[in-house]
């Protein structure tokens, strides 16, 4: 199946069912497709570790000092859990951006990558974000794998299968490098992978670089250069991103005040939090406080 094939039943699934939002839902998991018509400012989001094949229009995703623009026959693969800024900047009514994306499994990726043993290409890649060509066999099997949105008792059977072989192509592709890095243990990629688990898990709680240097078994200087280079960001930008991630969503889904968030997320000062919230998504959380 060609991507003119997938996207042209992509579209048709969408007026089917109708579409409430950016995202719409399938009955996959593991499966979520993206349309709008129209380009979009830049919003913030955490990325888990997927990749995303555009259809049609064209996206640019930034992290730190790093930006990646992507589009139709591109997909981008994500090798970790990462606070983005992303828009959509190629889209209209008559040609909406349209994409797939797909959730990766770390557990059966390394199931895949250890069978494959010494046939695993070589694991290069510097980066979190990498975006490429798709392989003509990588669109066929997540056409395939779709097309079971529309037969649950075929999902039933096939979709482990499928599900395998997209992990397949995907750790095989030529900008899947560092997806086979973070699956190499005791390498640079999997220790920075460690790390970003921890920050993630304790990211209210006061960061200490040395600490997490020592986790993952390198000097400090050593962590910091190869934590920057890999995911395009400090550290500690990284904790700060992602507490101010849940900030905006226990504002705006919970309806918290601005100052029992702050500290709720780790904040000293609600001055300070008021400050950053507002620097990074472009106005204070109040406003959205009003709004949700």
């Amino acid at each position: 199946m060609t991507i003119q094939d997938l996207t042209r039943r992509i579209g048709e699934m969408v007026r089917e069912r109708g579409r409430n939002g950016y995202e719409i839902e399938t009955p996959l998991s593991d499966l979520i497709l993206v349309e709008c018509d129209a380009p979009t400012v830049f919003e913030a989001s955490v990325y888990r570790p997927v990749v995303c094949l555009i259809l049609q229009g064209e996206k640019e995703t930034v992290i730190g000092d790093r930006s990646v623009t992507f589009h139709e026959g591109q997909s981008l693969i994500v090798s970790y859990d990462l606070p983005v800024v992303s828009r959509v900047t190629r889209a209209s009514r008559q040609n909406p951006y349209r994409a797939i994306v797909f959730f990766l499994d770390l557990e059966l990726l390394l199931e895949v990558e250890t069978e494959l043993g010494r046939d695993a290409p070589e694991a290069t890649g510097d980066h979190a974000l990498c975006a490429g060509e798709s392989s003509e066999e990588f669109v066929e099997v997540l056409a395939r794998y779709f097309a079971l949105c529309n037969d649950p008792v075929e999902a039933k059977i096939l979709a482990p299968l499928l599900r395998k072989e997209i992990h397949y192509r995907v750790l095989m592709a030529a900008h899947g490098g560092m997806l086979r890095r973070v699956l190499r243990q005791d390498s640079h990629a999997n220790r920075i992978s460690k790390a970003i688990e921890q920050i993630r898990r304790q990211f209210r709680e006061s960061l200490a670089v040395p600490e997490l240097a020592k986790t993952a078994g390198m000097s400090s200087s050593s962590f910091y250069e190869h934590f920057r280079t890999i995911t395009g960001t400090t550290p500690l930008q990284y904790q700060k991103d992602m507490r101010l991630m849940e900030a905006k969503r226990l504002i705006s889904t919970q309806g918290m005040t601005v100052s029992s968030t702050a500290f709720r997320v780790g904040y000293e000062s609600s001055t300070q939090f008021s400050r950053e919230y507002a620097r990074k998504f472009g106005k204070p959380p109040r406003s959205d406080l009003a709004r949700g």
